[in-house]
Parts: C-alpha cells; sequence; structure tokens
C-alpha cells in the first residue's frame, strides 16, 4: 500500500534507523501491517567474527522496537501533513507488556501487525505484534509516542545549510 518513498515522506529517521521496508496494509487510524527484510549486511552485524556463533546474528531487540515503532508512527502520522512551521518532533515515550518470544536472524522478514488504540492531544498510543512467517517473535500491550516542540522537548534544533555556513 505504500512503498519505500512514500515511508520516507512520513518518518524522520534515515539509513541506518529506517527500520520499515513496506506498508503491506494500512486501516487509516485502525490498524497497519508492516514489514522489514533483516539482511546480513547491516550495520548490526560489522563488527561480528567470521568464527561468531549463530545466536550472535540474532536481531538486536532495541531494533525489534523500534521497528514496530515506527509502524505505529506510520499509523498515525499517515494521511497527516505537517503543519506550515512545523517544528515538532517525533518522540518514543514508552512501552508496556513487551514481551520476546522468538528471534529474527539475516534472511528473516518481519512482520508488524499494529492497532491504534487511542490519540489524545499529541500522544499516540498503539498495540501490536512482530512475526516472522507463522512465528510470533514478540508483542507490546502499549507503545506510547508523542509530538513535542523542539523548543519544549529540549532536543536540538535540526541544524540547516544556512545555519552551517554561518
Amino acid at each position: 500500500m505504500l512503498d519505500h518513498a512514500a515511508i520516507r515522506a512520513i518518518l524522520p529517521q534515515r539509513y541506518p534507523l529506517l527500520l520499515v521496508d513496506r506498508v503491506l496494509e494500512l486501516r487509516p487510524g485502525v490498524s497497519i501491517r508492516t514489514t522489514k527484510a533483516i539482511t546480513a549486511t547491516e550495520p548490526c552485524y560489522a563488527d561480528l567474527p567470521d568464527e561468531a556463533g549463530s545466536s550472535c546474528y540474532d536481531y538486536p531487540l532495541s531494533l525489534l522496537v523500534e521497528s514496530l515503532g515506527q509502524s505505529a508512527a506510520l499509523l498515525w502520522l499517515e494521511g497527516q501533513p505537517p503543519e506550515s512551521g512545523d517544528d515538532k518532533v517525533l518522540m518514543f515515550v514508552g512501552a508496556r507488556d513487551y514481551r520476546f518470544t522468538g528471534s529474527a536472524r539475516p534472511g528473516d522478514v518481519l512482520r508488524h501487525e499494529v492497532q491504534l488504540e487511542s490519540v489524545l492531544a499529541d500522544t499516540a498510543f498503539a498495540s501490536g505484534e512482530t512475526w516472522v512467517g507463522d512465528r510470533l517473535i514478540a508483542s507490546v500491550t502499549t507503545l506510547i509516542a508523542t509530538r513535542r516542540s523542539v523548543r519544549l522537548s529540549g532536543a536540538a534544533a535540526p541544524v540547516t545549510s544556512t545555519d552551517a555556513a554561518a
């Protein structure tokens, strides 16, 4: 439903932390199914020695969480054009009851299935699961994300080319 160019237009993340490859299904404001292909050339595997055991290739749990979170953000933000002069930054707030029941390795394709539970002001609440084929490898009861003004969040303002030249 959304290709990689459309994903990049919505999410602020870029390589190597843009962790959603494709949107398979989108029901705006309700649910989303996305995929992320894991390859052996990902930066998380770059420093593994040749003799590393198979378990060393388990995809990092932090990246599983981030990939599912990006899927939730796509569901929340898709179809919301940025406001003129929008200085808001997307922030992951937290997760409740995140359970890991399996692992993924290079060659696997993650499939995230996310439901948007509610949106209050600039804060979204979602739940979801991550699958590899027919294996459930992770689930979360509540993901929380927010959008805050750069000025209010304490986040650094993006540097523009005119800032860099000054």
